[in-house]
């Protein structure tokens, strides 16, 4: 299962599977096409980050519910607790069995499809998330991850995606090879590790019609905090966890550019080796002896290790994340700029 801040542990052991009816996706397609979520499990993950959520503090939980064809219909969930390391005791596996039990004696959804996450200014493309992933989509092939932002949901506008990996990379990490020959090899970039999946938010008529009335009744001066340019703050920090990023990806470059120039002074080695053992070979034929016997050059030199390029495409991955954050503010300011001026000239 996901872990609050570290790896995973077991995923989908003894939760079956969550399927409906329909046929099953041709190789190399994806599972899912389409994610469709109750409004009550909307709801719920918003109130588990109010209540839990605090700062860059993550919150994640289960998501319960079936397949339909291509269509995976989330209907329930509930949170992972809260607990620090002193609680050793304290078994996610089993506590989720437990919750599923119970839920299934209610006749209430109980199905494993997958999991969510809220993300710190979209700081949520981490390893740890990877194996997560990973190791549900492994056990539960239509398993998705939900991602809420909650600071882009307080600016006006729900920010909910489903996200999972692709079949490009969930081979990648079942060979568990992260080399850069290998991911080379798979063509595996940033922007084919993961996959989003649309979302179609549903809600019964009589919510609908709650929601209906709620709006005519708001006051329209709330609606005008909207229009609010006070987002320096958001502004700033994603500049900040940019700048942050790039560094890390600097000091990644700089390690791999090590590696690069071990492997070219290591042929240079083997190269000078190698002629001084014919010289020598040479010189021993015309005294009559035997020449040297052949010794198997790769253990005289053992290639240097190299680094993993598995964090430098999650770091990648960050980096185009922010980037988008600091175009969706710029462009949302612009927007609320020219809104601002419209209703000022609409009240002159």
């Amino acid at each position: 299962m996901a872990s609050r801040k570290e790896g995973p542990g077991a995923a989908g052991g003894g939760f079956g599977t969550a399927k409906g009816k329909g046929k099953a996706p041709a190789a190399g397609d994806s599972a899912v096409k389409q994610v469709q979520i109750d409004g009550l499990v909307v709801l719920k993950i918003i109130k588990h980050y109010q209540e839990e959520g605090q700062g860059n503090e993550v919150v994640q939980g289960v998501l319960l519910g079936l397949v339909v064809d291509d269509r995976l219909e989330i209907t329930n969930c509930f949170p992972f607790p809260q607990h620090t390391e002193d609680d050793a005791d304290f078994d996610e596996v089993q506590y989720q069995m437990e919750m599923m039990r119970s839920l299934r004696h209610v006749n209430i959804d109980h199905l494993h499809v997958g999991w969510y996450q809220s993300t710190y200014y979209g700081s949520f493309v981490t390893r740890a998330l990877l194996d997560s992933q990973f190791s549900y989509q492994h056990a539960i092939e239509e398993s998705v991850v939900l991602i809420y932002d909650p600071i882009k949901t307080a600016q006006g506008s729900l920010s909910l995606k489903a996200y999972r990996l692709t079949p490009k990379l969930m081979e990648v990490c079942k060979e568990k090879d992260f080399s850069p020959e290998a991911l080379k090899k798979a063509n595996i970039a940033y922007e084919n590790m993961f996959e989003e999946v649309p979302i179609v938010i549903k809600n019964s008529y009589l919510i609908n019609v709650m929601l209906w009335e709620l709006e005519k009744k708001s006051a329209v001066a709330d609606r005008h905090e909207l229009l609010s340019l006070a987002s320096s703050n958001h502004l700033g920090k994603s500049l900040q966890l940019l700048m942050d990023r790039v560094d890390e990806m600097s000091q990644d470059i700089v390690k791999y550019n090590t590696y690069l120039r071990n492997v070219s002074k290591q042929q240079q080695q083997k190269h000078q080796y190698q002629q001084r053992r014919q010289q020598e070979n040479i010189q021993r034929q015309s005294r009559g002896e035997p020449p040297l016997p052949e010794e198997d050059i790769n253990k005289l030199f053992k290639p240097p290790q190299p680094p993993p390029r598995m964090e430098s495409l999650l770091i990648a991955g960050q980096i185009n994340t922010y980037c988008q954050n600091i175009k969706e503010f710029n462009a949302q300011n612009l927007g609320k700029l020219f809104m601002a001026q419209a209703l000022q000239d609409y009240n002159n």
